[in-house]
């Protein structure tokens, strides 16, 4: 158990990708704190964590609200004292269409929930890190934070800047024994996955398995990511056999556009 009694932040917690990340740092005997929108996925994914011997609270909340995201913060201090690590993986896939057809408030809103949230996550628990000079973030960033992505340009904004959030930390917590790391999965066989290519598909008057070879075709494993995949590295970045690793932006993603 690599992260035996550690404390673990997990915003977006209680589903796909989240709810991996989170069963996977529990198996590895972190307490989490599990924050989404969603009620039911949290407290499922608490069950779950429970079933593992480990301890899990769950807050609904929408990290994009200032006032939520200090409501995570304080229900962990309140719970265990301390964070250990924060997990900034609260996302949303935002519109499928060219930028004149972006809204303004579909472009507030993907900036507001991918970026601006883990920026404020950061700032609610560096500073008890700063004082013990222990801590690790992880920001779930994209392969689309490093390269251009057509027709899905707010997400991929936000994800290019939460690389741009990791490289900036990573130097300015390295003297406080802080590493900031993010990682960035390809494609992931799932429900957000489906329906990122069904939308892909409508906007280009294309078929879905069309769209669904192109995407497996673009990686060099020709398969998509697993879930658990991501959890796993994010479970190694989080433990101690990675404490000389931060600043970087870590693939995940079956060589995804290589």
């Amino acid at each position: 158990m690599k992260l035996k009694d550690r404390v673990a932040i997990v915003t977006g917690g209680g589903r796909a990708i989240g709810n991996r990340i989170s069963l996977r740092l529990a198996a590895e005997g972190a307490h989490l704190l599990i924050a989404g929108p969603e009620a039911d996925e949290l407290e499922e994914t608490a069950a779950q964590i429970g079933e593992l011997g480990r301890q899990a609270v769950t807050v609904v909340a929408d990290v994009s609200q200032d006032e939520d995201v200090l409501r995570i913060a304080a229900r962990a201090r309140e719970e265990w004292g301390r964070v250990d690590l924060l997990v900034n993986n609260a996302g949303i896939i935002g519109p499928t269409a060219i930028v004149p057809d972006v809204s303004r408030d579909d472009w507030d809103q993907v900036l507001a929930v991918n970026l601006t949230g883990a920026f404020m996550c950061c700032k609610a628990v560096l500073p008890g890190m700063i004082e013990r000079r222990s801590g690790k973030v992880i920001n779930i960033s994209s392969v689309a934070g490093k390269m251009g992505f057509a027709l899905r340009s707010p997400y991929a904004v936000s994800k290019w800047g939460l690389i741009g959030l990791t490289l900036s930390l990573a130097k300015e917590m390295g003297e406080y024994n802080i590493q900031v790391n993010a990682v960035c999965p390809g494609p992931v066989e799932g429900e957000r996955m489906r329906t990122l290519m069904q939308s892909r598909a409508a906007e280009l008057g294309r078929p879905v398995a069309e769209i669904e070879q192109e995407n497996v075709e673009t990686t060099l494993l020709l398969r998509f990511v697993q879930a658990d995949d991501v959890a796993a590295m994010v479970a190694f970045l989080a433990s101690d056999e990675a404490n000389n690793i931060t600043g970087q932006a870590l693939d995940v993603s079956g060589g995804y556009g290589i």
